[in-house]
């Protein structure tokens, strides 16, 4: 499948920064900005820095920023599934995983996810995908934002809707092992009804196997 994909930037203005939200990146724009020290929710800053050089690599990568200055301060990565999970088990090439979507904790309190998801959904070729997400309250900073896991999935999926991205029943295991983890989804206008059955067909794993 050939991956198109169309850049698109808005700025976003507070009292205290000035904002630009952009995407997809390049390898080029990545390499010349530096990485805000905190952006250390999946690993220490710089490590996650070099997880993403890695993956603007990838043909399917989406990389969507946001800057202050030459400094991401967040980001949103979407790609294909891991080939450990199971939703690489279904021979879907337009099923694409919002993998990982982060701000700094040094920049919270001005809506950049919602931001970075907009820009992310701007891009017509978006309408060929279908867009999945899954949460794990494990992942989440309760500790950082001081919430209950009720009020951070409350957040996170206000935050995933503002991207057009809906809840989704499934069978997954990990996703099952507590009440507040959640597969999340947007479905594409262009994607045709056989891969929307596929689709299904790999969230309720399970029932087809009898």
């Amino acid at each position: 499948m050939k991956h198109k994909k169309k850049f698109h930037s808005i700025e976003l203005k507070s009292k205290e920064h000035s904002f630009v939200i952009e995407g997809p990146i390049t390898k080029e724009t990545l390499n010349r900005l530096s990485f805000d020290d905190g952006l250390v929710a999946f690993r220490p800053a710089q490590k996650q820095y070099e997880s993403l050089l890695k993956v603007v690599e990838l043909p399917e990568n989406r990389i969507i920023i946001a800057r202050v200055d030459n400094v991401i301060v967040g980001y949103a990565t979407l790609l294909y599934p891991d080939p450990l999970e199971r939703w690489s088990e279904v021979n879907l090439e337009n099923l694409i995983e919002l993998g990982a979507i982060e701000v700094s904790a040094n920049y919270r309190g001005y809506a950049l996810a919602k931001h970075i998801l907009k820009v992310t959904m701007m891009d017509d070729n978006v309408e060929d995908y279908i867009i999945i997400t899954t949460e794990y309250y494990w992942h989440w900073d309760l500790k950082g934002t001081g919430l209950t896991v009720w009020e951070y999935r409350d957040i996170m999926e206000k935050v995933m809707k503002s991207g057009g991205l809906e809840w989704y029943a499934t069978d997954d295991p990990e996703i099952c092992s507590h009440p507040a983890n959640c597969l999340m989804a947007r479905i594409g206008k262009n994607v045709t009804p056989d891969h929307v059955h596929e689709f299904d067909r790999v969230r309720f794993k399970y029932k087809y196997m009898f």
